[in-house]
């Protein structure tokens, strides 16, 4: 298929756009490339692209698409909360504007990238599944929530969306971010001997590396449309759900020397839940997930030993909420963090 994948210069999108190509498919990319500078260690692979604004997207820029692999979004909850009408405005009206002219251009199956922060606070004595209530408590989950309504009463026998719901993302790719739990866990003890965890570590979140979240949306692509059609998937394995400080015992264990304080300063966090993910391994059954978050904690380790990390990079570089703010500082993106002038190449 011709794909054209939004958010492909991001996180997930650096390590999904490659996997996609290998499976031969034809991989167009669509970002406005907020966050290309902040690189770790590899170069990443060109691809064709469009740079362009999820907002600015034109039926233009979906002609001869077979499908939509959706990524882009402001990226979590503590960037969601700091302008939460950009959050609404991107994540959720731009998002449902894509598929609308997705629709009308003739693209036949947009996969979306939910999350499973749709279930907020859950009971945590049982395992939700995609029939629970959703009950998100943030703006970034509000938005996703939203979409998949959105997207539900678009879906006809012309137009199949599917939603991804990922477990908390983790693991290394070239574009890192170290504002996600495992990763951040990983960065503080390579960096300092020590495992910070600012909750009191009792919540409970479901997991998933980069790689396996990629393995599921070509799994959702290349699938009958009748077995997705307008279906949510939860992306993970419930071996993947882990406490905080369960995690921090995973990460003392693989960076030996390091020490565990758990400050409990952030107080209780109200996001908790563990997850199911039995559908996904029913009814998609070539998702072959392949790791867990003690490898995915080594794997973090190793590069990061072998790219280098600095402090900085923990609190800036690759900090999704800190690099925007610098770049609205420096004149360079607006208020509305769209480019004052070219993105950096």
């Amino acid at each position: 298929m011709r794909v054209l994948m939004t958010g492909h210069d991001g996180y997930i999108g650096t390590v999904m756009t490659p996997m996609l190509q290998r499976a031969g498919h034809e991989v167009v990319g669509l970002d406005s490339c907020l966050f290309r500078p902040c690189l770790h260690g590899a170069p990443v692979p060109p691809v064709e692209e469009v740079r362009r604004d999820l907002r600015d997207v034109s039926a233009d820029d979906l002609r001869g698409i077979d499908a939509i692999v959706h990524l882009a979004a402001l990226s979590n909850d503590p960037l969601g909360d700091l302008a939460p009408e950009h959050t609404h405005d991107i994540n959720h009206h731009a998002s449902t504007r894509l598929a609308e002219l997705a629709k009308d251009a003739g693209v036949r199956r947009f996969l979306y990238s939910s999350s499973c922060s749709v279930y907020g606070a859950a009971d945590t004595t049982v395992l939700v599944d995609e029939s629970a209530p959703l009950a998100p408590v943030s703006a970034y989950a509000q938005s996703k929530v939203a979409v998949e309504a959105d997207l539900a009463s678009l879906a006809d026998d012309r137009f199949t969306p599917v939603y991804l719901r990922n477990a908390t993302a983790y693991g290394w790719s070239p574009r890192l971010r170290l504002d996600l739990v495992l990763n951040d866990l990983v960065a503080t003890a390579v960096l300092t001997g020590e495992i910070l965890v600012l909750s009191d570590g009792t919540p409970w979140r479901p997991l998933v590396h980069i790689e396996d979240i990629s393995r599921a949306f070509l799994s959702a692509l290349e699938a009958p449309a009748e077995d997705v059609h307008d279906r949510a998937f939860n992306v993970g394995t419930e071996a993947d759900n882990h406490q905080v400080s369960g995690l921090a015992a995973i990460v003392a264990d693989v960076v030996p020397g390091s020490t565990i304080r758990i400050t409990g300063e952030a107080g209780g966090d109200p996001r908790s839940y563990r997850v199911s993910f039995d559908r996904i391994r029913r009814e998609l059954p070539t998702f072959d997930p392949r790791w867990d978050a003690r490898r995915g904690a080594e794997q973090l380790r190793d590069r990061f030993r072998e790219h280098g990390l600095a402090p900085e990079h923990r609190a800036f570089t690759y900090r999704r909420i800190a690099w925007l703010q610098s770049l609205i500082d420096e004149g360079r993106v607006d208020d509305h963090l769209r480019w004052r002038d070219e993105p950096v190449s």
